[in-house]
């Protein structure tokens, strides 16, 4: 790796898979287990703020809404498993179900294969109209500019947001972008070359494998290919793990199908653990690296001078968007070390106790910093996950920020090389 890891300075960078006593048992719900596949958990409340302080900014960057699975490679491999097990009769009747699932979710994606569907246009639809009634000032004779990464998910989202906007308000001037042109700000997954030698080399691979090994059961596998199917524990674990993501998957597009029809609950627990350390390796920074957060420096530098602009009257541009991917956000929030969204351990079996996918990045995941301006001219940031306020300050249960001391925060969060 060329790049300095500088978020783990004075943490021992570990080649060697690390674990506690015993792996640690969750015990999440069935839609908690969805993990990243999660429909977006909307509010119970609108959040007001202080009658002393006027709204003056949204800067707003979102994950695409509920889609349809990405695309037909697990249906794909799980169905042709389903029927050989069916072709040498080791097929059960939960796996005949379960075909029927399969059979159903490849109908149902037949050409939408990762595009953005009802409930993904939804959402989005349900978090712009709750920032118009929160914020109505903001978007008095404004101009809402919107950009969104290349993926057709992305842009449907981003024009679901700003359809709903132009519905309560058509007197909004709406400018759009997507394209390549915005892969630095919302895919550097695909870009950064320290972040691809990264995946490339996996230095987690050892770690993740040894955990997943550990805790993930071939039993689900079993019970529909049958009690003779001819493969070993090992690859009915790799079967499990596809039998899993398939059914986590179906909320997303709008199909119910309860996952402990085909697992215990500590079956799905164990199975959402491996998934969900998974993601934290390769998308957030980690004692291997501190390279996946990382990524997401062009994008919190254009929030931190976007919304500076707009503080030193350098702009009007009072509405900002941005569509991306989870593979967006989970590398921004764990660089601006968000609390739930950052965490270092040598511990890999901790990690589903402190970071949780379904709380991260659920379909429409979105950050959402607000600006507002006192009586005195102080102004003030708030920093909303998911439509709900988080502290930024390490230490501080702090809402509402000086924005200078916000500044100044994410800019020690930036890599060194970067800061502002």
């Amino acid at each position: 790796m060329s790049r300095i890891t500088s978020l783990l300075s004075g943490l021992f960078l570990i080649s060697a898979p690390a674990f506690a006593s015993q792996p640690m048992t969750t015990s999440f719900n069935s839609t908690q287990c969805e993990g990243s596949a999660t429909p977006y958990p909307i509010p119970s409340e609108i959040i007001a703020y202080p009658d002393s302080l006027k709204p003056i900014m949204i800067n707003h960057v979102s994950r695409h809404g509920a889609r349809f699975p990405s695309s037909a490679k697990r249906t794909t491999e799980m169905r042709l498993a389903l029927m050989h097990a069916d072709s040498i009769g080791t097929i059960t009747d939960k796996g005949r179900q379960f075909l029927d699932i399969v059979n159903l979710i490849m109908d149902k994606s037949k050409n939408q294969w990762g595009a953005l569907d009802s409930l993904g246009m939804a959402e989005q639809r349900g978090i712009a109209a709750r920032m118009y009634t929160s914020y109505p000032q903001l978007f008095d004779n404004a101009t809402v500019h919107a950009l969104s990464s290349y993926a057709p998910r992305c842009i449907m989202s981003m024009y679901s947001f700003t359809h709903q906007l132009a519905r309560m308000n058509n007197h909004i001037k709406i400018y759009t972008s997507s394209g390549r042109q915005n892969s630095p700000l919302m895919r550097p997954f695909d870009l950064d070359a320290d972040y691809l030698d990264y995946r490339k080399e996996e230095p987690y691979k050892e770690a993740y494998e040894a955990y997943f090994r550990s805790i993930v059961s071939p039993e689900p596998a079993r019970r529909i290919l049958g009690e003779n199917y001819p493969l070993d524990d090992k690859h009915l674990q790799d079967i499990t793990r596809t039998e899993f993501a398939i059914l986590a998957g179906m909320s997303a597009m709008g199909l119910q199908c309860d996952i402990l029809q085909f697992f215990t609950e500590e079956e799905m627990n164990r199975a959402w653990e491996a998934n969900n350390l998974s993601q934290y390796l390769t998308r957030t920074a980690n004692t291997f690296s501190s390279v996946p957060a990382e990524i997401a420096a062009d994008l919190l530098e254009n929030l931190i001078s976007t919304t500076d602009d707009v503080v030193t009257g350098n702009s009007d541009n009072r509405v900002q968007l941005r569509f991306g991917h989870a593979e967006t956000m989970m590398p921004l929030l764990s660089l601006m070390r968000l609390k739930g969204c950052y965490y270092l351990t040598n511990y890999f079996d901790t990690v589903a106790s402190h970071w949780h996918n379904f709380y991260v990045v659920p379909m429409a995941s979105n950050l959402q910093i607000i600006l507002f301006r006192s009586a005195k001219g102080k102004t003030y940031a708030r920093f909303d996950l998911n439509e709900v306020p988080v502290p930024l300050l390490p230490d501080s249960e702090e809402i509402y920020i000086p924005w200078e001391r916000a500044k100044s925060y994410l800019n020690t969060c930036l890599p060194e090389y970067r800061r502002l």
